[in-house]
């Protein structure tokens, strides 16, 4: 099993940054591809930006130019830097974490921060 925890969601005005972090523990050998989802109320979930093992990054083309996903894998943590927030950003964020065994793969998923940006 993989734990997630996430930090630094909150309050921000519009224009502003924040920075989310995630680490994982546990069964964290054999973690592939880590990133961030984002659900906002009424909505679906949705993916935000993802980074695999070798470095390539995926990204919602909402937030293309404003959020950056950065990995530690060493210490088996995911970064999200959102710029330029937006009202639209406002949603609870998720960290997931991908890891492929003999077995097959399995996806975790942390509890979730709130994200408030303000207008």
């Amino acid at each position: 099993q993989v734990q997630l925890v996430e930090s630094g969601g909150g309050l921000v005005q519009a224009g502003g940054s924040l920075r989310l972090s995630c680490a994982a523990s546990g069964s964290v050998l054999r973690i592939t591809t880590m990133g961030w989802h984002r659900q906002a109320p009424g909505k679906q979930r949705e993916l935000v930006a993802g980074m695999d093992s070798g470095g390539m990054t995926t990204y919602a083309d909402s937030v293309k130019g404003r959020f950056t996903i950065s990995r530690d894998y060493g210490k088996n943590t995911v970064l999200l830097q959102m710029n330029s927030l937006k009202p639209e950003d406002t949603a609870v964020y998720f960290c997931n974490a991908e890891r492929s065994t003999m077995s097959g793969r399995s996806l975790y998923w942390g509890q979730g921060t709130q994200v408030t940006v303000s207008s």
